[in-house]
């Protein structure tokens, strides 16, 4: 079995004097997590939620009037936010250039913050229960505050069917934004786990900016994503950008951050899209295999200028995310594979050759095996290959270095 993860966001309505409840308890929560935050940077970092329990719990509880419960929640937020910049920083060495020329690469843990991570905006984490609940029949939803518990209307609208399913209900975080109140609130629900011995289907992905996916799957059928319509909406984003960053004014710093807002609520919709589409083209049971794009750029010659930076900002890693729990949801599993050579083996005989690629054309034309394709289709090609090196126990897989010339098939 594996474990689905989703978060749902309900709508709060407040009156005027509960809306006022949780601004008190949010900004109390965000003083605390501070405070707890600079204890634990100055204590080396002890990302036990037991051990900062027994150091702080005593002092807090004496001087705010947050319940036992919520302290507790602070502890845990704090923790939760370290480890994900330890891990985040894990992921991302630094780079370094020494005085010949060669490229470095250290290790980084929480030891290289200059400063303890700050919270910056009220918030409050929620527990099932102890600091939320659903009441009258789920028309109402009852929420700790720094007084009393308080009962008030929600909307569910878009999240409905996550009430009636076998989703299991966790920590709420409760926010405010844009003078609306909200509660996310994280659900889980088990599922039958991927089978890797029944034969699943296999789809490589090709992801890249003329086309934002080619796959290929297993019957040898392509599909090509669009992204030519993307690319231009892109341009105008980046158009309107530096008119604004021209002006250097206050209120075009106010615009520069909504315009900044509103691409990556666009970005974040093509990819949710696209996976969405995906999942749905190929169904339950299928092996979806992508490129381990860490550190990989693109190459932008047959763009024009202004899109050159296009693949330092284009979110693959989030499509990626997004291809990933929504394939678990219907039995079906994403694996990364190497990138070296995708794009420059040729599937019928082997042969690696960059010159056999065309950017030009977008053409892909073997010189030894005379095999002719579209470049993205043939990058989509070999993922699949990959793929299929993968379910026969191969732990990584990459195209091994094949240059001298051979049989066709060989």
């Amino acid at each position: 079995m594996v474990k689905l993860g989703r978060t749902i966001k309900l709508r709060l309505y407040p009156n005027t004097s509960q809306a006022d409840g949780f601004l008190d308890m949010t900004q109390e929560y965000q003083r605390l997590a501070n405070i707890v935050s600079q204890w634990v940077f100055d204590h080396d970092f002890p990302l036990s939620w037991l051990k900062i329990n027994n150091h702080l719990y005593k002092n807090i509880r004496q001087e705010s009037s947050l319940n036992s419960q919520m302290v507790q929640s602070v502890f845990r937020t704090v923790v939760a936010r370290y480890k994900t910049i330890q891990k985040q920083m894990k992921q991302h060495p630094a780079h370094y250039k020494t005085t010949d020329n060669k490229w470095i690469q250290v290790p980084r843990d929480l030891t290289w913050l200059a400063k303890p991570i700050s919270f910056h905006r009220p918030q409050a984490d929620l527990v099932r229960q102890s600091n939320y609940s659903f009441v009258n029949g789920m028309t109402q939803i009852s929420i700790t505050t720094l007084g009393k518990r308080t009962k008030l209307a929600f909307s569910n609208k878009g999240f409905e069917d996550y009430f009636q399913a076998d989703w299991k209900l966790g920590t709420a975080k409760l926010v405010h934004n844009q003078g609306k109140w909200f509660l996310h609130i994280s659900i889980t629900k088990d599922v039958a786990d991927f089978d890797s011995k029944k034969g699943p289907n296999i789809v490589g992905i090709d992801r890249g900016l003329r086309f934002l996916a080619t796959a290929y799957d297993h019957q040898g059928k392509t599909t090509f994503f669009d992204g030519k319509k993307i690319l231009l909406r892109r341009k105008k984003f980046l158009e309107n950008r530096r008119h604004l960053q021209s002006k250097g004014t206050k209120s075009a710093k106010k615009k520069l951050k909504q315009l900044a807002q509103r691409e990556n609520r666009w970005m974040t919709d093509v990819n949710h899209r696209l996976a969405k589409t995906l999942v749905a083209a190929y169904g339950t049971h299928t092996l979806f295999v992508l490129e381990n794009l860490t550190n990989v750029t693109f190459n932008t010659d047959d763009l024009p200028k202004s899109l050159r930076d296009s693949h330092h900002s284009w979110a693959f890693f989030q499509l990626e995310l997004f291809l990933t729990y929504k394939a678990q949801a219907v039995q079906s599993t994403v694996v990364k594979v190497s990138p070296a050579y995708t794009s420059q083996r040729c599937p019928r005989c082997g042969l690696i050759e960059k010159t056999n690629r065309h950017h030009d054309t977008h053409e892909y034309w073997c010189i030894q095996y005379q095999y002719r394709c579209n470049d993205d289709r043939l990058g989509a090609m070999n993922i699949e290959i990959l793929g299929k090196d993968w379910l026969n126990g191969v732990k990584r897989p990459k195209i091994q270095t094949l240059r001298l010339l051979g049989k066709p098939g060989s």
